[in-house]
This record gives C-alpha cells, sequence and structure tokens, in this order.
C-alpha cells in the first residue's frame, strides 16, 4: 500500500475524522487522541501493510511505523485532516502534564490558528495608518481630505471585519477542539455579533444602549471579544456531544443542532456573554496596569523573565490576551516589549558565534542568530544560549532593558505575532524608529554581557544537565570502526533490549539490541556514518553505516512528553559524522523529575537482515563494543 491509502484506511479504523481530536507523532510511533476509543478496530489496524503494532498509552493510542516512516504517514494524515477540516497537529487535549499545561494548551490549540488572519488585520491597520497620515500624504501633495470614501471604506473592510467577527473564528475553533461540529460553532458565534443585537463598540462609546431581559440582564452584541465566546464554544460542544448520546440515531440531523444552537445562545446571551465579558475587562485592566506599573518596571519584568514561557509551554496563555488587547483597543502592548526578549537571544547568540573557536558551534550559532532577529528562537534558545546557561541569562537581561526602554516609550503594535525585523511592519511611522531604537539596545545589551562576562569556551562542550555529568567530547574518538560492530553511545550498564521496560522495544518490533542505564548525558555517534533522522523534541535519532547497517538511539522511555525540554540535537539529517561526535545532549535530572526511565536503546531497526546478533552486556564506556552483527 502506498503511504497515502494507509492513512485513509488508518483514519477509517479509528472510528474517522469526527474520532479525532489530535494527532502527534514521535520518532517511532504515531500517536492519536481519540474522543471514544470503542470505535478502535485495533486489530484491523494492527494488519495494516507496515505497521509493526499497537497500544495504549498516556490516553494516547500509539501506532508503531518505525523511523522515517512514522513521519510520512503524520503528514499524509494530516494532509487528509487539514483537507476535511480536521483537527490540527499541536496535539492541544493530550492528557500529558498537570492540569494547567492541559489547559494551556487547549489555549493554544483554540488561538494558534486564528492568529494568522489577525497578523494580517494588524498589517492591514499599519498600512492603513502610514497611508492616511498627514505627513505620508504630503509627500505626494495630497491631504486626509482628498483621499476617496470609497478608499476609506475599502481599508475598513479590510481593517474591522477579523475583530468584528471574532467570536466567530473563536467559537468554531473551540467547537472544533473539544471535539463539537466547527459549523454550529460558528453559527453561535455569528449569533454572538448579530446586527439586531446593540454593537458592542457603540455601546462602549455610549451611542447606543444594552437591551435589557428581565429588567436587569444586560444583552449586547461581542463584536472584538473573546472569552465569552471561548466559554461558549466549550459549554456548547459538551451540549452536542451530550444531545448525541441520548438523541436516536434516526433525529438526530434535526434535533441535535436546533437544541445545541438554541441552548448555547441563551446561555450566551443571558449567562455567559454577561459575566464573562466583565471578566475580560477586569483581566485587561490588570493586565495593562502591570504592563505600565512604576514608570516601566512591567515592562523590565516581562521583558526579561517572558522569554522563560515558551521554556516552560506556557506561551501561548499571552495569545487570548494578547487578542483580547487588540480587539478592545485596537493596540498591542505585550509585542513590543516580547519582540526585545527574541532579539536579546539573537544579540546573546551572535556573542558566542563570534568568540567560539569551535567550528561545530559556530555551524549552530550563526544561523540560530539570524533565526531570532526574525522572531523564531527554538534554535538560539535550546540549541545554544539554555544549553550554555549563562548566555540565557545575558539574554534575559539584555530583553529586561529593552523590554523597560519599549514601556517608558509607550511602544504599542497594531498586530501579533510578528517579531523582530518582520514586526516594523506593525508600528506607525512615528513610533518606528523608537521600535527599532529598544530592538538594537536588547541586542546590543544581551551581545556586549555575552561576550564579556556570559561565555567561556571551555562551557560549550558542557551536557545539557549541567552538574557532574561527564562533558561532551569535543571531538570524535580515534577508534576504528570494524565492519558490523556498534560502539556505546553513551557510557553506563548495558542490558538486552528484552529488559526495557517500555513494551515496543522489549518485543523487538522496531529491532533487536541493547539499553544502556547511562552515566552520563552525552550520546555520541556510535559508529562512522549518516544521519538518517533526527526527532523534532530532540531525543532520538537514526544513523545508519556504510555497510549498511541501521540504527535508533532513543533517549529514555516515553520522553516524547517532554517536548524537547532536556533535550539539544547538535547534528542534523544527512549530516556525515565520526565515531564518538556529539549526536544528542539530555538533561538526567528533567527525565527524572518528569519520571520517565533515562535508559538510552540502541536498535538495529534492520535486525532482520542478518543471522546473528551479538550483545555484550555489562558496564560500558563511551565506544566500547556493544553489539556485532553478522
Amino acid at each position: 500500500m502506498e503511504n497515502r491509502q494507509i492513512a485513509e484506511r488508518l483514519i477509517e479504523l479509528v472510528g474517522g475524522r469526527g474520532n479525532i481530536q489530535s494527532v502527534a507523532h514521535c520518532a517511532t510511533r504515531l500517536r492519536i487522541i481519540t474522543v471514544d476509543k470503542e470505535q478502535i478496530d485495533m486489530k484491523a489496524v494492527e494488519d495494516l501493510d507496515k505497521v509493526k503494532g499497537s497500544f495504549f498509552n498516556s490516553g494516547q493510542y500509539q501506532i508503531i511505523f518505525g523511523t522515517g516512516l512514522v513521519n510520512k504517514i503524520y503528514d499524509e494524515v494530516q494532509s487528509i485532516l487539514g483537507a476535511s477540516g480536521g483537527t490540527a497537529s499541536s496535539a492541544p487535549v493530550k492528557k500529558e502534564g498537570n492540569s494547567f499545561q492541559r489547559a494551556v494548551r487547549v489555549f493554544g490549540g483554540v488561538f494558534v490558528p486564528i492568529i494568522p488572519v489577525l497578523v494580517a488585520t494588524g498589517l492591514f491597520m499599519g498600512l492603513r495608518g502610514l497611508l492616511t497620515q498627514e505627513a505620508f500624504l504630503a509627500l505626494f501633495g495630497m491631504t486626509p481630505d482628498s483621499i476617496p470614501a470609497n478608499f476609506i471604506l475599502f481599508t475598513q473592510v479590510l481593517t474591522d471585519t477579523a475583530f468584528a467577527f471574532l467570536p466567530a473564528l473563536v467559537c468554531w475553533s473551540t467547537f472544533r477542539i473539544f471535539g463539537g461540529n466547527p459549523v454550529i460553532g460558528i453559527v453561535i458565534g455569528l449569533m454572538l455579533v448579530n446586527p439586531a443585537l446593540p454593537n458592542a463598540y457603540e455601546v462602549g462609546q455610549q451611542t447606543a444602549s444594552p437591551l435589557y431581559f428581565f429588567g436587569f440582564i444586560p444583552v449586547v452584541g461581542y463584536q472584538g471579544s473573546v472569552l465569552p465566546a471561548f466559554i461558549t464554544g466549550i459549554v456548547g460542544s459538551q451540549i452536542e456531544k451530550f444531545l448525541k448520546k441520548k438523541i436516536p440515531n434516526s433525529v438526530d440531523l434535526i434535533f441535535t443542532p436546533f437544541l445545541t444552537m438554541l441552548s448555547g445562545i441563551l446561555l450566551a446571551l443571558f449567562i455567559i456573554g454577561p459575566v464573562f465579558h466583565q471578566v475580560e475587562l477586569v483581566v485587561l485592566a490588570v493586565v495593562e496596569w502591570l504592563l505600565n506599573l512604576s514608570v516601566g518596571l512591567g515592562g523590565l519584568v516581562y521583558g526579561c523573565f517572558g522569554q522563560l514561557l515558551g521554556i516552560f509551554g506556557v506561551h501561548h496563555i499571552l495569545n487570548f490576551l494578547e487578542i483580547s488587547m487588540l480587539s478592545t483597543t485596537g493596540w498591542n502592548m505585550f509585542n513590543p516589549i516580547g519582540t526585545c526578549g527574541n532579539m536579546a537571544q539573537a544579540g546573546a547568540v551572535l556573542a558566542v558565534a563570534i568568540k567560539s573557536r569551535n567550528a561545530k558551534m559556530k555551524q549552530i550559532a550563526y544561523p540560530s542568530a539570524f533565526s531570532a532577529t526574525l522572531g523564531i528562537t527554538e534554535p538560539a534558545v535550546f540549541g545554544v544560549t539554555l544549553r550554555l546557561g549563562k548566555p540565557f541569562i545575558m539574554s534575559m537581561i539584555g530583553g529586561g532593558v529593552g523590554g523597560f526602554l519599549a514601556s517608558i516609550l509607550g511602544l504599542k503594535a497594531t498586530g501579533m505575532a510578528l517579531t523582530g525585523i518582520p514586526g516594523t511592519l506593525l508600528y506607525l511611522n512615528n513610533q518606528l524608529p523608537f521600535y527599532i531604537l529598544t530592538n538594537v539596545v536588547a541586542m546590543a545589551v544581551a551581545f556586549a554581557l555575552t561576550y564579556t562576562i556570559g561565555y567561556k569556551e571551555e562551557v560549550e562542550t558542557a551536557p545539557a544537565s549541567g552538574g557532574s555529568e561527564s562533558p561532551a567530547p569535543s571531538a570524535p574518538s580515534a577508534v576504528k570502526c570494524a565492519p558490523g560492530t556498534v560502539y556505546a553511545p553513551v557510557s553506563g550498564t548495558v542490558i538486552p533490549s528484552e529488559q526495557v521496560p517500555d513494551e515496543t522495544f522489549a518485543t523487538g518490533v522496531l529491532g533487536r539490541g541493547v539499553g544502556i542505564q547511562p552515566s552520563e548525558g552525552v550520546v555520541a555517534a556510535p559508529f562512522d556514518g549518516e544521519i538518517s533522522t533526527v526527532a523534532d523534541t530532540r531525543h532520538a535519532v537514526g544513523i545508519s553505516s556504510p555497510d549498511g547497517m541501521e540504527i535508533l538511539i532513543h533517549v529514555g522511555v516515553d520522553t516524547v512528553a517532554m517536548n524537547g525540554d532536556g533535550f539539544a540535537a547538535l547534528v542534523q539529517e544527512g549530516q556525515k559524522v565520526k565515531a564518538g561526535e556529539t549526536l544528542l545532549t539530555f538533561d538526567r535530572a528533567k527525565i527524572a523529575a518528569a519520571q520517565h526511565p533515562d535508559v538510552v536503546v540502541v536498535l538495529v531497526t534492520n535486525s532482520d537482515d542478518y543471522e546473528n546478533l551479538t550483545i555484550h552486556p555489562g558496564e560500558c564506556k563511551a565506544l566500547d563494543k556493544v553489539i556485532e552483527v553478522k
């Protein structure tokens, strides 16, 4: 079967797209969270071509495909779900993590799909502001009065639509995440902004009055509001799922949508809306007060510590605040402060790149610094500054200084999600020079501090965990690789793969090999070869030898749930490596804190190609022989 055919059949066998809440993958397994596990035909799934087994774990249905293939099947599944209105790949309803972490994932799952529309709207607002400014028009001998009325109307369509119908977008996305019918969600959201209701903007400007039901319940439209639509989406989707279980199939098509929309809009207009709109206003007032706290103190704190939000995986909660702020005031006060943290990362990483004498570090740091100036900081944070420690602290200081400056200058963006160099598009003419100034200051402070006191050459070879771990080798060892031999990628105690505390590895469906209980947090190349795959979460790597042996090195059991926290990958797919060259580093303390075994699994994934496979159990040092095949 072709990969596309496998993906299509797989979706059918797990209950169809309506039974799929989210899809993700690790180095070897497709991970699906379903609405109802009873709808899955496990035997038929395991009989599918290329499927090596399946099981439930951590609230997920995990289907084993193996390295390389799982990425391709995942892409096909996502393509099919996306084409038919399926869920996003961010898996916001994961069972892993505590309640707060799961709640943050839900926020991300709801608001991330909306962000591109709001980014475009913010750019439209900035462009409209530029084209209607007197100074700009004067360059062409024009005045604001000379702009055609139809042109102004057209720009209003571009800038006002997304925020006027924001509840419809939020309600649609919330229904989608919580397993309801997104079409019902979008209709309920449109009801919240129906022209028959008093317009929220007009009520706020006191040019219109709310409608009062029962003499005390104020009812208005919720143009630009977020929280009422979000709560309505959660409640409405649960009502729909409840009704689907209770209403007979013969009349489900008639009564389920009718009762869902009726109950949803009644609750939204008379209870959820009046209550949570006030909650939303209070939250925004508190946030704005904190950002304006004591002449720039709020900007200093957020600019400094805001970078930690992404590391702990809670940064998506800001989406709600930014969207609410833009919809109510037309401005985003988070963006100019947050962008300073990104530029500070760029400055710190650039200092490491210039100062380092290690070719590998330079190869990682230079492109990471450039991507950070474009607003993409993951390579800089996880590949350089956080791994080295002090440069990350220096970037926090630089971000704090830039955030303080942005706060006292009163910078405000017209949109969201664009930072660094692309973020210049979100600032009007009179604010653009100050935006550039704050970014340059943040980057310069972080660069200077990192270059002078925040980075020493010997620090760069420290493992991800720091502390007492053995240092990563700075150069490949001079081991003479014998064909068919796998050398230990870490020092520790070797056990047969059958003793690894994970069903997939222990049963050998991915191949035979060993587990190594590590004594260090560094993974080295087990022979001369080529990197065939690197997990997105940096906890696993595949490598092929010149004579055709294929190896999977997997750090820990179920460590994919850590989403890369504590792991750093120093190689990329297609890269040639020598035995002993560092491939990954990992933090054993973080793995232990997450309550996962940290055993390093080394499997010959094409072990069926060999007649004999011999392992060498017991204590080993890195680059001792652990597996031989013939």
